[in-house]
């Protein structure tokens, strides 16, 4: 019983904490949120390195992007 009565408490300082704050207060920290979200790619935040690694090894290459590239004509 003592889990479920921490766990009710728990909530109800949230939803009171929430019902507190102004309105304006709550939409600026949701803003701020999205912006921290919109920081990594999506396909990063998803699959990782992966779409990183595909594009580096089939992507189209120009000439003198790598060193060792540098002396050699297309």
């Amino acid at each position: 019983m003592a889990k479920s009565d921490d766990l009710v408490k728990y909530i109800t300082q949230q939803v009171v904490t929430y019902i507190d704050t102004p309105r304006e207060v709550r939409r600026q920290m949701r803003q701020e949120r999205r912006s921290k979200r919109r920081e990594e790619p999506w396909s990063s935040r998803w699959f990782g390195l992966l779409p990183l690694s595909l594009k580096l090894i089939f992507g189209k290459k120009r000439a003198g992007t790598y060193p060792w590239d540098r002396d050699r004509p297309d």
